[in-house]
């Protein structure tokens, strides 16, 4: 049953982003239900003995915010209590805390089943074995993304055989927003590399450059060429995206978690430096140059304060948080009451804040937000903490990889709304989860084999 399960919640994240990224309400249906079946599972493998009910200790942290903003959801939904402060809901009429109770209890279904995916990773992603199989699934889900997106951009005028979605220039994959496409593969990009880290041999680097030559050629034409080769096609698809967000926010995480790496990591891997160059000059200078990268660069020079809406997007969202800075509006309720605030020379209807800090902050107040920030954060310190603390170099990578996952998707938030996208967000839960599991799993008995 251990492994059913295990396996259920792998099939759960390959599957996520297929039907448009979840972004439509029957897609993200289906993953609530997979989610709730397995979560069943669980409940029949703990009344027949074979699995205890709660997840170890450690995971309260993750779970536990996950577990209270759901809670807070479902107060925001409950009639009458909006009546002690003078709120009114804009359609039904219900005084509710918040404004759209039909939307905020989407929210609440879609925050209650991550907060069970949680549960259920904690719970059976137990061993080093499956810590790996699970970044395993990471990585493959996103090079089909990537595969499938660089594939249909390349083919002009062609019609996605998923959904017959109709072609883009930038790689879409099978979502429907390309930055929402750019932010799943630059995390995936992130475990993917600290899991090729994880492999690398420990020891003294080499000083003279005939060593360094024979380092970086076993690094290439190694075992391990096949998860490079997946890596590299992963950075073709996040290039072709041309999200200026997910792009420029993956180098600064990669940069910045390298260098911290470096004075951090015990026993540092001896390829490291090479490993981490080899991503800036081959990957993005060499490999980028011919698919495009200079397209990247050109739509961030060329964006202005005068041209790019949603700046003004989200300072006019800005009052909202005013208005309701302790209780919010309700999980959801943005793309129903934004209207009301958003200037008449907008030209185009907004659904998302174009920046997720505020749209969580003004949907589920500030307290919530905060909480959930210091979750994330906490989880991010965890990360990196593991780099210093533990000794098994799968953990190490794995931590690795999430630091920079997490640092991405941090500064990634606060100039888009992939967070909004149920895959997007399921994603980077999981990625949550494995920083605790990195820094709490014990050691494997056997180490395994490294380049």
């Amino acid at each position: 049953m251990s492994k059913v399960i295990f396996y259920c919640l792998c099939f759960i994240i390959i599957y996520a982003p297929i039907p448009l990224g979840a972004n439509r309400l029957w897609a993200q249906s289906t993953i609530e239900l997979a989610i709730m079946a397995t979560f069943l599972l669980h409940l029949i493998s703990v009344f027949s003995g074979r699995s205890t009910l709660l997840p170890p200790r450690y995971a309260q942290i993750v779970v536990g915010a996950l577990g209270i903003t759901s809670a807070y959801l479902l107060i925001q939904t409950v009639p009458s209590l909006g009546s002690f402060i003078g709120r009114t809901a804009l359609a039904s009429g219900l005084s509710t805390i918040s404004l759209d109770p039909s939307l905020t209890q989407v929210m609440l279904l879609k925050t209650l089943s991550f907060t069970l995916f949680a549960w259920l990773l904690f719970q059976y992603v137990d061993s080093s074995k499956r810590l790996t199989q699970l970044a395993l699934t990471i990585i493959g889900s996103a090079l089909f993304q990537a595969i499938y997106g660089i594939w249909l951009s390349l083919n002009k005028g062609m019609l996605s055989p998923l959904f017959h979605m109709p072609w883009q220039e930038r790689a879409v994959g099978t979502f429907i927003y390309t930055n929402q496409l750019g932010a799943y593969v630059a995390m995936a990009l992130a475990i993917g590399i600290g899991l090729l880290v994880s492999q690398l041999a420990k020891g003294e680097a080499a000083t003279q450059w005939r060593q360094r030559l024979l380092d970086l050629g076993d690094l290439l034409l190694s075992n391990k060429i096949l998860l490079r080769i997946g890596l590299i096609i992963m950075f073709v698809g996040l290039i072709l995206t041309r999200s200026r967000g997910a792009n420029s926010s993956f180098l600064i995480a990669l940069a910045v978690m390298s260098v911290l790496a470096l004075f951090l990591y015990k026993n540092p891997p001896r390829n490291l430096r090479i490993l981490i160059l080899s991503f800036f000059i081959l990957d993005m200078f060499l490999i980028g140059s011919i698919f495009g990268v200079e397209k990247v660069k050109q739509r961030l020079v060329e964006t202005t304060l005068q041209t790019e809406t949603r700046d003004n997007v989200a300072i006019d969202s800005i009052p909202m948080i005013a208005d309701y800075p302790i209780l919010g509006i309700g999980g959801g309720a943005y793309y129903s009451t934004f209207e009301a605030y958003q200037p008449a020379n907008y030209g185009a209807f907004y659904d998302h804040a174009h920046n997720d800090y505020l749209e969580f902050a003004i949907e589920l107040g500030v307290p919530v937000t905060l909480m959930l920030g210091l979750m994330i954060l906490y989880s991010l310190f965890l990360a990196i903490r593991t780099l210093s603390q533990r000794k098994t170099a799968l953990y190490q990578g794995i931590a690795f990889g999430c630091s920079v996952a997490i640092l991405h998707m941090l500064l990634h938030s606060s100039v888009d709304f992939s967070l909004q996208s149920p895959a997007v967000a399921l994603l980077f839960i999981t990625i949550l989860c494995m920083a605790h599991l990195a820094h709490h799993l014990p050691s494997p008995r056997k180490s395994r084999s490294r380049l």
